[in-house]
This record gives structure tokens, sequence and C-alpha cells, in this order.
């Protein structure tokens, strides 16, 4: 054994330091449908702050590529490792520290997963409110990429929901940013800064996430729509309303039909309507009482009428869990049908209609399948891409970004841009801004071991 995995395996012990052929290819790349994984010369799983410090003291000796890893549920290939390096697996780190009920937050370390945090806090009444659509994703995961999710149009991304953070810079140094409290004007917002960088800055050891008190009663209302725009037209009207709803999901019809042939979901939908319908939208409620989600309800399906709607259907809890389900798995979908690409672009509310059309006519004139769908509430669209060629597919790509961004959004709404789109992002962003944003990695990691190859080259 070599002098730095010899320093590594005592750092961790011997049987949290994996090489070679114990290595497994679940450790080689995240869900990233572009590019090959990457087996690590090096697996460590630390079980402490202060481990992974000393990890990182090591690798900035050596100079050697550190790679961090939650669930791996990416999709950017962020988590995707370099041969000689080191991935940082923080499967080990995974214990939630504290629920306190009289801050409404919860204290984690990064390997706790949705699911787990959901299922703990659920006894107290409240909630972690990111659902990025996939229960299993970790939250230190959601802390790299700035995970968002369906419920983002009411509760935020997950920026909106870290107040606190313990984060080891690749030096060796444990800081602490934030905490309980809910705003700071003290320099610099350093827990906002960590938060997105997809482990390029510094790796997040421990996580103060906002809870929020759970509603216990919620209705799922779909609208089938004969004209795509429409959908998108009604999308600020109903944000507007007052009606405050915590999912707003638009899937267009071929989408729709996939997701609901993969779950063997029958929704009940007339044959003449649904033929009829170029997409959907997907309209969630909740309330504390159970008069008051009636009331609504009823004010939502009218609203969605005077908008345009064909009709409008209330899902029974069974319907409706398993439409949300079918729904956030889209990506699963899409994948299994052959997609050569997913991206979740994000423009603002009112710019989706023209996006849409014009993402369409591009797609046509490079003979290309783009179908999705996206949290109409906040501008994010998924669209997965069909296009085998790979340099259609990227030129397609390039314009794509390049009209998202020139109708005032940007590449990436929550999945990062990581490996996948780095060429695209350094092509498109203002040169200044990326320049400054190799400054501030440069003050970070002076040695440039975090994540090389993520973002930059």
């Amino acid at each position: 054994m070599g002098d730095e995995a010899q320093r590594l395996a005592e750092i961790v012990g011997e049987h949290h330091l994996l090489t070679g052929e114990d290595v497994s290819e679940d450790y080689a790349g995240d869900e990233s449908l572009v590019g090959e994984p990457v087996t690590p010369k090096y697996v460590v799983k630390p079980a402490t702050a202060a481990e992974v410090a000393a990890v990182l003291a090591v690798a900035t000796e050596h100079r050697i590529p550190v790679t961090a890893r939650g669930s791996g549920s990416g999709l950017s290939a962020a988590a995707r490792p370099h041969p000689d390096g080191i991935l940082v697996s923080f499967e080990r780190m995974n214990a939630i520290l504290e629920i306190d009920t009289t801050n409404h937050v919860a204290v984690v370390q990064p390997g706790v997963t949705l699911s787990e945090l959901d299922s703990q806090t659920a006894a107290s009444g409240l909630g972690y409110t990111v659902y990025p659509g996939e229960m299993s994703a970790s939250i230190g995961g959601n802390v790299g990429t700035n995970a968002g999710g369906m419920r983002a149009v009411k509760y935020g991304v997950t920026r909106n929901n870290v107040l606190g953070l313990q984060a080891v810079l690749p030096t060796g140094e444990v800081i602490r940013t934030g905490g309980k409290t809910v705003k700071t004007s003290t320099g610099y917002d350093l827990t906002q800064l960590v938060i997105g960088s997809e482990g390029t800055l510094a790796l997040a050891t421990e996580i103060t996430v906002r809870l929020h008190p759970r509603l216990t009663h919620g209705a799922t209302v779909l609208a089938p729509f004969g004209d795509l725009d429409q959908v998108m037209t009604a999308v600020p009207a109903i944000v507007s309303s007052g009606l405050a709803p915590h999912v707003l999901e638009y899937i267009d019809a071929l989408t729709m039909a996939a997701i609901t042939y993969t779950a063997q979901l029958s929704l009940g939908i007339p044959d003449e309507v649904r033929d009829a319908t170029q997409a959907y939208l997907v309209v969630g409620l909740e309330s504390r009482e159970a008069d008051r989600l009636d009331g609504d309800v009823e004010t939502l399906g009218e609203l969605l009428g005077e908008l345009g709607a064909t009709d409008v259907y209330v899902l029974e809890g069974g319907s409706a869990r398993k439409l949300i389900e079918a729904r956030e798995k889209a990506f699963w979908t899409a994948k299994t049908a052959g997609a050569d690409d997913v991206i979740d672009v994000v423009v603002p509310r009112a710019a989706m209609p023209e996006f849409l059309r014009r993402a369409r006519e591009v797609a046509a004139g490079t003979e290309s399948g783009v179908v999705g769908c996206g949290h109409a509430g906040d501008g994010n669209v998924h669209l997965a891409i069909f296009q085998k060629d790979p340099a259609k597919r990227a030129s397609l790509l390039h314009d794509i970004f390049a009209m998202a961004m020139e109708l005032g959004g940007a590449i990436s709404g929550e999945h990062g841009i990581g490996r996948a789109k780095k060429e695209h992002f350094l092509e498109l962003e203002d040169p200044a801004k990326i320049e400054l944003m190799k400054r501030v990695k440069a003050a970070f990691d002076p040695a440039g071991i975090l994540n090389p190859g993520v973002l930059f080259d």
C-alpha cells in the first residue's frame, strides 16, 4: 500500500477505504445520460467532519482530485469521479442530529436521504419541503446542486430552505456558516455560495434545514388543454389567483401517455378528450381545513375553465398520488424510451410559451425529438432530447440553451452544470462572470483539487 493510501486508511479505517476491484460500479458516476462511468482510484467513507478534513488535507498535499458523492442520483455528471482521484462517499454520515420543533429546523449529516428525513419529521407535524423527484436523493446532494422540484413554486428550492452549514475546505479547515436563524446581515453569505457549487468549493458535513408545518388536507386537479400555449398562459393566472398551489406542473401529451403507461395508471379521461389534448396542467392544493380546501378546488375549477381547459378532473387519493409519483419518475421513463439527454432550462414564466414554441421549431429543423414536462409555476422546463448524432445534438442543445438565456433564463434550473453542460456554459455565459467564479474557486481551493472538470476545465 502506497504512502497516500496508507494515510487514507489510517484516517477512515481500512474497511472504509476501497481500491481496485473493491470499488463497485455504483461509485463510477451518477444518473447523467452523457459520458462514460469512471472508476476512481480510491473510495473513502468518512464518519466525521474531522475525517473529511484529514482526507482533504492529504489530497491537497498530493494534488489528488476529490469528488463528493451522496446518493448518486444527480443528472449532470457532477458526481463522476476521476480515475486517479478520491471519491468521498457520505454513506456513513447519515445521522439526523436534531429535530428542533421550536425553531422549525433539522440538523442533518449530508448522507441523510429525503425519505429518511421525511419519515423522521412526520411525527412532529413538520416536513422538509424540497422534493426533487427522487426521495433516495441525499440532503448533501441537494446542497451541491441547489435541487428544486415540484414544490418549489410554493416553498422554494434548496437555497431557500438551508439556513446553515458546517463545511470542510480543501485545505482541511472546518467552517460554520449560518445557523438556526432565518436572516443575517453579517458579512458575505457563505452558506449561499456553497449551495449549488457542485462540490467545487467545499464539502458540506452538516446541514441545518428549514422545516414547515404539514398541511393535512390536499387535492390534485388535472386539467387537459387542447393548446400548449393555453397551458402556459394559464400558469401566471393561477399563480396570481391567491390559491397558493404547492404543485403546478405541465406535462405534454406524449409524456403523459408514456408516464401513465409505465405506471399502469388510468386517469379516467375519455378518449375524445385525451385525443384532443396537447398538454395537461397538474395543480396541487393543500390546506389545514377540509372545507377551505373544497372551496379552493371549486374556485380553481372555475378558473381553469375560464382559461381554456377542456375539462377539469379532481383526482382521488390513490390516482393523485400515483400521478405525482409518475411525474417525478419522468426521467426514468425518458431514459427507458431511449432519450439521449435530459435538460432542465429555466425561463421567466411569461416566456414559457415562446420558449417551448421556438424549441420545437429548432428541434424539427435538426430532425430531433423534444418532449417533456416541467415546473410550470417557476418556469423550469424539463426536456427529453432524442437525437443520436452527437454533433446534431450538441448544436441543438447550444441553440436551446442560448434561447433560454436570450429570454432571461439560464441553462439549468436545478440539475446543475456538472460536466454534462460545461462546454455550453463556458461558451454562452458572460466571460466576466466566468472569470469571477474562477477567482472564487481559487480562493476556496487554491490547489484545485475539488471536482476539477466540473463547471470549469
